[in-house]
């Protein structure tokens, strides 16, 4: 019983050293106007993740289909030649029209949170349910350095690690 009992305090305290998780605020727009939402977006910095690892040069065009689906277009240079990456998405629940699902892969979603869109929708901050998935998206290939420094200031605010950002150059 005694050995139990050292051993329950002892995973007691080593939870209390272990470093809390830090939670990201993905609170997702309120408000989108999927039309405008629509056309091409540059890829200014993201996340590292597999899909698009070594990629330069990256954009995504969406398209609004008559059924109301999207058509998901992302391109890249990778090793000096073009990648195009065809998906889908859609708008599951018309009351939270910031947290959109995009899929690649046959019908395996995943979260496409809008966490920020310019009211002239020029620029946009792309998050997802965890804090695994980071974009900034831009109608032009660069953002100006006032307008980028404030979204940074934006997703350290709610929470984002912006020194893990990649750089896409244009």
């Amino acid at each position: 019983m005694k050995r139990i009992l050292i051993f329950i305090l002892t995973l007691l305290s080593l939870t209390g050293c272990a470093d809390k998780a830090v939670t990201v605020d993905n609170t997702t727009v309120k408000q989108l106007d999927l039309k405008k939402f629509m056309g091409k977006w540059y890829e200014i910095a993201r996340y590292d993740h597999k899909f698009e690892r070594g990629m330069s040069h990256v954009t995504a065009t969406y398209t609004l289909l008559e059924d109301g689906r999207i058509k998901v277009v992302n391109q890249g240079m990778k090793d000096g030649k073009l990648e195009t990456a065809n998906g889908k998405g859609k708008l599951p629940d018309a009351s939270e029209p910031g947290k959109l699902k995009v899929a690649f892969f046959l019908s395996f979603y995943a979260d496409y949170y809008i966490l920020d869109i310019a009211p002239d929708y020029s620029y946009t901050l792309i998050g997802s349910s965890a804090d695994d998935y980071l974009w900034i998206m831009s109608r032009t290939p660069q953002l100006p350095k006032p307008v980028l420094d404030r979204l940074l200031k934006e997703l350290q605010q709610r929470g984002y690690d912006t020194d893990k950002l990649i750089w896409v150059q244009q």
